[in-house]
């Protein structure tokens, strides 16, 4: 008995030889079905239902000189906020008739450009990268291929790509500011990389022009366990923060752990805040205080912005998205002043 299972797929020439026509008319019923006369085009689609003929993305794109496939760079699938602004992409994209492909750097800008030439050699249509620290061999690639490409999560109207995203410094200002309000002077700051990461250094600048005479910094990987080390550190410090401010929500999470581990209580005995808004930011205990990063609207408009620019050869303009305050259970104003 014919098992379904293993029998080999049927090709173009199989569907041609059971219709009794030429290999160019199943093409032509594929591609430009309103060319052929009705009665050929039904005996080539019943040649198609009974071989179950699914066609070759490979040969459309051979026949149409179209992938329709654009590739996107990110440091790490890690992290919930690269899944949201990837899922708000994909979505988008699907809408204008584009897949999207996904290609991860660690945040290594030389991978980076070995992974962008490997999306480019599957036919990969226009590129989104993340933030603006990228290789040589990275612009050149674009330039020679004249290849769309956004940078996303950053936001510079005079880099060499269109950015579209949000101002970093500012969200590490707002965050700031805040604590500040509340009358926090004694603050540490947890911070990813400083080598590898432009949207960290740009949060980083967001804290200068205040008085940090009384701020401490420490360096940690992007990780919950990293974020519990460092607020192990902290509370070593002989002259103990008030206020604890992270430069990513990951690292707020995992300074929580360790706070409540060693029954310090937030925010009465110390405040902690974050930048980023990820979904279980809300739902931490206490649930955090954080600035919201709008990567939803941006993965949109990213979609939007390559789509046109693909479909329509028009360079897209810079966006800029707001960053906003969610004060939330974590923080409080410091006791005693």
């Amino acid at each position: 008995m014919d098992n379904p299972k293993y029998r080999k797929r049927a090709n173009l020439r199989d569907v041609a030889k059971l219709a009794n026509v030429s290999v160019a008319t199943v093409s032509r019923v594929l591609n430009s079905p309103d060319s052929v006369a009705e009665k050929t085009k039904a005996v080539v689609n019943a040649a198609i239902t009974e071989l179950r003929f699914v066609p070759s993305a490979a040969a459309r794109a051979i026949n149409s000189g179209r992938s329709r496939v654009v590739g996107a760079l990110v440091p790490t699938l890690d992290h919930a906020i690269f899944a949201r602004y990837l899922a708000a992409l994909e979505q988008k994209l699907s809408e204008y008739r584009l897949s999207l492909v996904v290609a991860t750097t660690n945040g290594d800008a030389s991978v980076e450009a070995l992974k962008a030439q490997t999306l480019v050699d599957i036919g990969a249509e226009g590129l989104i990268v993340s933030g603006i620290t990228h290789e040589p061999e990275l612009f050149e690639l674009i330039e020679r291929c004249q290849l769309p490409a956004v940078a996303t999560s950053y936001f510079d109207p005079d880099f060499l790509l269109p950015t579209i995203g949000y101002d970093n410094a500012g969200a590490g200002r707002i965050a700031l500011e805040y604590l500040l309000s509340l009358g926090h002077s004694a603050i540490a700051v947890v911070h990813g990389s400083l080598t590898s990461n432009d949207r960290t250094l740009a949060r980083l600048e967001g804290l200068e022009g205040h008085d940090t005479a009384r701020m401490s910094f420490f360096e940690a990987d992007l990780s919950i366990e990293d974020g519990c080390e460092a607020a192990n550190k902290i509370l070593s410090l002989e002259d103990r923060p008030t206020a604890i401010l992270c430069l990513s929500d990951v690292l707020a999470t995992g300074v929580l752990y360790e706070l409540k581990r060693q029954e310090v209580a937030v925010p009465d005995d110390i405040s902690v805040i974050g930048i980023d808004d990820l979904p279980g930011s809300a739902h931490t205990f206490p649930a955090l205080t954080t600035v919201h990063l709008p990567v939803v609207r941006m993965g949109h408009a990213t979609a939007t912005a390559i789509s046109e620019w693909i479909e329509n050869g028009k360079r897209p303009s810079e966006r800029l998205f707001e960053t906003d305050l969610v004060i939330r259970e974590s923080t409080r104003a410091r006791t005693g002043i």
